[in-house]
């Protein structure tokens, strides 16, 4: 930017550097998602291409932005974790944030056409809002995505509940949600086969899970490394040359980028998957 008499405007900006050495999630949120959730008559309780082009534009931001190393959505929102050595745009918070939602977003609206043929979008057009969290160690990551999981089953088991009910049962919404009020999980299971004959467990795992995005290397042993800890441990990020720097980044674009609906609450899911902690690529598994 030239010098001018102008210049001293910068002077306004404010600084918004996410701590050091943490973990950072960006997590987005469609905006207005019941009207349009109405306006393009998606199926309850859940859709299946409304909820494949939210993986759809999710895998494309994990794919364009090498440096996150997980993401997890449901509904109409996803989180994206970005590792705690993380350098991008300085740590800003405002760059980090807008980057993923607009990346999200413009997938998101380029992709709609083939999840939704027939029914073309118009204004308003679905658009989403972002914030990101610093969580210091492994142990804070992991319950962050723990939560959003369990929120996954709660909300679904109900909704799945509560549109038997609606749909099939011929109840109207008032009724279902007097009849559901302070219901247990085992209960809403027992409404479920005594009533409708729906075994939940036999559920879609996308509608029980939640979808869940990372770069596919091949899964080690667990009990085999003690990454978590030895991540915590840092003090500070590990410094890297730039040639390891590019080689990172090249393995990181050859590894595919899977979509996949699993437990991430139990341990087994990180210890066979020791690149999301340590940041470094594994072994690009061989082709059969």
């Amino acid at each position: 930017m030239a010098n001018s008499r102008f210049e001293y405007v910068k002077q306004f900006e404010q600084t918004d550097n996410l701590l050091p050495n943490t973990w950072i999630v960006v997590r987005i949120d469609g905006r207005g998602f019941t009207k349009l959730c109405a306006k393009y008559n998606f199926e309850k309780p859940n859709d299946r291409r409304a909820l494949d082009l939210m993986n759809a534009a999710a895998k494309a931001v994990v794919s364009e932005i090498h440096d996150i190393t997980i993401a997890y959505g449901v509904s109409d929102e996803f989180s994206f974790v970005f590792h705690k050595s993380c350098a991008l745009f300085e740590r800003r918070s405002s760059k980090i944030v807008s980057t993923v939602v607009s990346t999200f977003t413009a997938y998101y609206i380029h992709l709609w056409s083939t999840y939704f043929p027939d029914m073309p979008l118009s204004p308003p057009l679905p658009s989403f809002d972002g914030r990101a969290v610093c969580y210091p160690i492994v142990q804070n990551l992991r319950d962050y995505m723990s939560w959003r999981q369990a929120d996954c089953h709660i909300n679904n088991l109900y909704n799945t509940t509560f549109w038997s009910l609606v749909q099939i049962g011929g109840i109207n919404a008032k009724d279902a949600e007097k009849l559901l009020s302070g219901t247990l999980a085992a209960d809403k299971n027992e409404i479920l086969f005594s009533r409708f004959n729906i075994n939940y467990n036999n559920e879609p795992e996308i509608f029980k899970k939640g979808s869940v995005i990372y770069r596919d290397y091949e899964l080690v042993e667990p009990g085999s490394h003690d990454v978590a800890n030895s991540v915590d441990q840092l003090g500070e990020p590990v410094q890297q040359s730039k040639t390891q720097e590019d080689n990172n980044r090249k393995r990181r674009a050859k590894a595919r980028v899977l979509v996949d609906h699993v437990d991430i609450i139990k341990d087994d899911f990180w210890d066979r998957r020791p690149w999301l902690l340590s940041n470094k690529p594994g072994t690009i598994p061989k082709e059969t």
